[in-house]
């Protein structure tokens, strides 16, 4: 049995397992429910800015670096 010839079969074999899983395992119910969702959000007046002040060096300035 070559292997290189039948390449197409094994790939198709392999995607219609995975897929029979998948459907299988979909509807199955949960044994525990997830706890909620916790969501956090920043208070927009409060948030911290950053503002970087720096003047560009010249031409031999970048020479001495």
């Amino acid at each position: 049995m070559n292997i290189a010839k039948n390449m197409e079969f094994i790939f198709l074999a392999a995607v219609a397992l995975v897929g029979a899983t998948g459907f299988a395992t979909a509807a199955a119910p949960l044994k525990a429910s997830a706890p909620a969702a916790v969501v956090a959000k920043a208070d927009v007046a409060a948030m911290p800015v950053v503002t970087v002040k720096a003047k560009r060096l010249t031409a031999a300035e970048k020479a001495a670096l």
